[in-house]
């Protein structure tokens, strides 16, 4: 469901985007756009999680992690 909203654009983006997109296709752009981002910004915020619980687990090596994976896979 859309919901309108008021946002306010700096004068040389507005321009730009008045320039090259469509009157009708302005809502679908900025929402793309900010779809596009949003999803960047949880990405980052999850890479920052990982960072963090990595920093503080013991490295594990890659036939541990082989083990772990066939052991999990078995369970089910």
């Amino acid at each position: 469901m859309a919901v309108k909203v008021n946002i306010v654009l700096d004068a040389d983006v507005k321009e730009e985007m008045d320039r090259l997109v469509a009157s009708g296709s302005r809502s679908r752009l900025i929402n793309e756009a900010l779809r596009k981002e949003l999803l960047l910004i949880r990405r980052r915020q999850l890479s920052e999680r990982l960072d963090a619980l990595r920093a503080k687990s013991d490295p594990v090596s890659t036939q541990e992690v082989v083990e772990l994976l066939k052991r999990d896979r078995t369970r089910r």
